[in-house]
């Protein structure tokens, strides 16, 4: 088991003083067998109240309703988990999904049907040409070979780039660009997985990375329903299984649903705006 502590702060100023909207925070990590919340704290400038709730994927939401104006909003959160998920290849998948392909049970088919929709379903005929390196009709194949040998192929094709641009490359842009960031590689490797018709899903989240000079990150990477296994992780941006390093906030069908904070200002001028985020994620 290990004990980390995510101390995460996101910092909007602001050349004169706005009107703050409702703000919706994705920060708390997802609690369950492998994870549990040992303690936490969330602080708001100016002040906030603050109210959660869990959407329909199970994702903590937090909702912060801000009246005062203001030049800056000062959000931080500190949280202690205990992660207790050691072994991220210790799982079993059922017979029936060992080889690909495979079909899923009639009663997991109508829950797994968003996480088999394409989000981007006019991008699919190049995604084909990407995909057909890896499997072809007719062929048969391990299912977790497929899927490793796609995920190590995104790292090799392309190049990592941090972007602060919101929102996230479709599949088209990234194979004509060669490039982009962890939440880009997800999505890619999400599209792929649902061409093929396996589920999948996008994952929110933190990357504990000792040894790093950047003491732990916002993160992004993909999961894929595999009968017997559940929802297994893939690191998109480094090749590898999601594991302990791994710390997810929220999962979503669509990969630009869940950033960690979001929300909105009123001006009835313009202004300067200016945004300064600090993770650290270190274990304790």
């Amino acid at each position: 088991m290990k004990k980390i502590r995510i101390h995460h702060i996101t910092e909007y100023t602001f050349s004169t003083p706005v009107e703050l909207t409702e703000h919706r925070l994705l920060l708390r990590p997802r609690e369950g067998h492998d994870i549990r919340i040992q303690s936490s704290r969330l602080d708001v400038s100016p002040h906030a109240q603050t109210k959660w709730y869990r959407d329909i994927y199970g994702n903590s939401v937090g909702l912060l309703s801000l009246k005062e104006r203001a030049d800056t909003l000062r959000i931080e959160s500190e949280v202690v988990i205990e992660h207790y998920a050691e072994r991220p290849l210790d799982f079993v998948v059922d017979q029936r999904a060992v080889t690909f392909p495979f079909p899923f049970e009639p009663e997991d088919r109508l829950d797994l049907l968003p996480y088999c929709t394409h989000n981007w379903p006019n991008h699919t005929q190049q995604l084909k040409q990407w995909v057909a390196r890896f499997w072809q009709p007719g062929q048969s194949i391990e299912t977790f070979l497929l899927l490793d040998r796609m995920n190590k192929a995104i790292v090799s094709d392309f190049g990592y780039g941090m972007r602060e641009e919101p929102g996230v490359q479709n599949p088209n842009d990234t194979l004509r660009l060669r490039t982009g960031s962890c939440r880009d590689f997800a999505a890619f490797f999400i599209e792929a997985c649902r061409y093929l018709g396996l589920a999948a899903r996008f994952v929110s989240g933190y990357l504990h990375n000792p040894g790093s000079n950047q003491h732990g990150s916002t993160h992004a990477w993909s999961e894929v329903y595999l009968p017997g296994a559940g929802w297994v992780g893939f690191d998109n941006t480094s090749g590898l299984v999601a594991g302990t390093e791994h710390i997810a906030t929220a999962v979503h069908r669509h990969p630009e649903a869940v950033p960690p904070v979001a929300g909105s200002y009123l001006s009835q001028q313009p202004i300067d705006s200016s945004l300064r985020v600090t993770v650290d994620v270190s274990q304790i």
